[in-house]
């Protein structure tokens, strides 16, 4: 097989009798899938007693894959315990946030911090490995399936306790970091810290306990003890198989699990795609780029997908003709060197057997999904291995971080309205229809690159991120920060100096004061012919130069964006949360600066993406995301890889409705907005 995207799904035949399996293979043959996702959720089946191991089924999935040319994605299966597990040790079933421990059932339903389910997962792990490290299918180790969930179990708090003693180092550290002072919490031993449940610091719910530096440990432990599991069985398939890759399937931007923390231990990030059908297409193009960044530019694997709709929603809207086609191509341009659906035949049964898949329960190959798929698996056979590696030459950066997210939702003031990801999306998506492309990174990465600096919301400021951020704007960048950045330490406490703390000198700005506002209540910004809404920080500028202020109210007048020159660069501040169309003006100011402007950026609509494959191969992806035609004009010579049509330079290119283009390079073209692919 010559080499090309990957091209398939999840596949559960253990659900269905051994006849339909040929049929399976046949269609998937017709459809042009070649890698299959197996044994997600088999450890039941492969271990139907404690001293009892059963591969049959497991060998005959994989021995037809290989018979049939097929690669696997192999899943140790350990994300749900088989009944025997949970029943003979109750232990291994979390506790909720109410101290309430459960019954056999669901998935994810272990504890972390277990011994026995860490035993009993390992062993699993290994004998897969050591059983299936040689066979001529393998092609990825899968583990576990989207980690996630908190568990308040006894062995969690102790677990915790350690983590607390290795991440403080002593109980003087600890009760400053957070601050027991306050009300009476002063420790004085190690067993008196508690997981912050709904029998301790409950408040609101599990995001809003009484002390937040409680709960952003919390969650910090909680996405060290599930990382555990995943290293744990690393190491046993490791002992067995030195060479093939280990991924997990992540889930986007997904709140309870810091992913940065988990990307230095995957040899590829991995996910699961599943956006409501109702988001503009930069809220999917934010997710893959996140992925991308966890591994410093490198191609990941889009994992799961639905071929047409979901079923875990209150409402599940069907992929119109074509959408399938454009959010694949999304993903290939923003970085996915697989894609791959869940599921590849419909579950009979349970929650899922209405998800969307390729074959549905008449094992039909005549439907309109399926040729869908099909005619797809033709055109990433024809692209082949032309996309395969490529990286994303990005001059912006967007600095995305878990602990900024946690501590900015977990506190209590000035407003619980404001969302970490929507206002961080807001700036995405203005970088983004203006046609630049976007790194996001986390708080640690290496800035040099990149002429811009998106930081919305970096409401937790961390090591020497202040002063990096500040040789950006002095080597001649652009850094832009927001409302409720710069607020707290690691430790979410305040810094006792003026807002926005470390950021501050940066910026050129004072904040003494905030006011907070219900949804519906909007305040304009004349200068902008914007509105802002949820929170309006007052500015001082010290040094600052105003750009838009606000229309209403006492601080009528006072700044609400500035712009501060600093170095050769400049510093950005924008004091509240405005509407799109205010978002895209500044950033589209600031884009316009670095001649990073988009060819396109005049229509919206059509997602531009730039790749630069390894043997330096310039490509351009145009995705249309309108129902209308888009009409273009070409900027250069090249030739559009999925049709083998050549354009030159100023020869009109219509993009159909949801339709895809991907321009290799002959003569690239003289205008702005191309930036080069300086390579990190």
């Amino acid at each position: 097989m010559t080499h090309k995207i990957r091209y398939g799904g999840d596949y559960n035949p253990e659900q269905w009798p051994r006849e339909v399996w040929d049929e399976d293979h046949r269609l998937f043959t017709r459809a042009g899938i070649d890698t299959l996702t197996v044994g997600v959720f088999t450890w039941s089946l492969t271990q139907p007693a404690p001293d009892t191991y059963d591969f049959t089924t497991l060998d005959r999935i994989l021995d037809l894959a290989a018979d049939e040319g097929r690669r696997v994605c192999l899943a140790t299966g350990t994300a749900a315990v088989p009944p025997w597990l949970a029943r003979r040790h109750p232990e291994v079933n979390r506790t909720d946030f109410e101290g309430r421990r459960h019954r056999h059932g669901q998935r994810h339903a272990f504890c972390p911090t277990s011994p026995v389910y860490r035993e009993h997962a390992t062993a699993m792990a290994s004998r897969l490995a050591e059983r299936y490290a040689h066979h001529p299918a393998l092609l990825a180790w899968h583990i576990n399936n989207e980690y996630g969930g908190s568990c308040y179990c006894e062995l969690c708090a102790g677990a915790f306790r350690e983590w607390l003693r290795d991440r403080h180092g002593t109980l003087d550290a600890l009760n400053d970091a957070w601050c027991t002072t306050f009300w009476s919490h002063r420790y004085t031993s190690w067993d008196q810290a508690e997981p912050p449940n709904a029998l301790t610091e409950h408040w609101r719910g599990p995001d809003h306990t009484a002390f937040q530096g409680i709960t952003l440990d919390y969650l910090r432990f909680t996405t060290d003890a599930l990382l555990g599991c995943f290293l744990a069985e690393k190491e046993v398939i490791r002992a067995h198989d030195p060479d093939t890759p280990v991924t997990t399937n992540f889930m986007g931007l997904f709140r309870p699990l810091d992913y940065h923390r988990w990307a230095p231990h995957l040899d590829f990030a991995s996910w699961d795609n599943y956006p409501a059908l109702d988001a503009p297409p930069t809220r999917p193009a934010l997710a893959h780029d996140l992925m991308r960044g966890l591994k410093d530019g490198a191609p990941f694997w889009l994992m799961e997908q639905t071929p047409s709709t979901t079923a875990c929603r209150d409402v599940n809207p069907l992929r119109r003709p074509g959408e399938l086609r454009l959010a694949t191509f999304q993903a290939i341009a923003h970085g996915a060197d697989a894609t791959l659906y869940f599921q590849l035949r419909a579950s009979r049964g349970a929650c899922e057997k209405y998800h969307g898949a390729v074959i549905g329960h008449a094992g039909r190959d005549d439907t309109r999904v399926f040729r869908e798929v099909a005619s797809l698996g033709r055109e990433l056979e024809a692209l082949g291995e032309r996309t395969l590696g490529a990286r994303t030459p990005a001059r912006t950066a967007l600095l995305f971080d878990w602990d900024s997210w946690w501590a900015l939702e977990i506190s209590d003031g000035p407003s619980r309205l404001v969302k970490y990801p929507d206002v961080v999306h807001a700036y995405y998506r203005a970088a983004r229809e203006a046609g630049a492309d976007v790194d996001v990174i986390p708080q640690s990465a290496d800035l040099t690159p990149y002429d811009v600096v998106l930081a919305p919301v970096l409401h937790m400021v961390k090591g020497d991120l202040a002063r990096r951020l500040e040789a950006v704007a002095a080597r001649g960048g652009t850094v832009l920060t927001t409302f409720l950045s710069g607020r707290v330490d690691e430790h979410d406490r305040a810094f006792l100096t003026d807002v926005p703390g470390p950021l501050a000198p940066l910026m050129g700005i004072r904040v003494d004061e905030w006011d907070a506002r219900p949804p519906e209540f909007t305040q304009t910004v004349p200068e902008l012919g914007a509105r802002a809404r949820l929170v309006f920080e007052i500015v001082l500028p010290r040094g600052a130069e105003p750009v838009a202020g606000y229309g209403t109210d006492f601080y009528a007048g006072t700044p609400a964006v500035t712009r501060h020159p600093f170095g050769d660069g400049e510093a950005w501040y924008v004091a509240t949360a405005l509407d799109q169309p205010g978002t895209a003006q500044v950033v589209r100011r600031i884009l316009t600066r670095h001649d990073l402007l988009g060819p396109y950026a005049d229509q919206p609509a059509v997602e531009t993406a730039s790749r630069v494959a390894p043997d330096g191969t310039r490509l351009l992806f145009l995705l249309n995301h309108a129902t209308e035609p888009a009409h273009l004009t070409a900027l250069g010579t090249a030739t559009d890889l999925l049709t083998g049509k050549r354009m030159d330079e100023g020869e009109p290119l219509v993009l159909d409705p949801l339709g895809v283009a991907i321009l290799q390079w002959i003569r690239r073209p003289r205008s702005s907005g191309t930036p080069d692919a300086r390579k990190k």
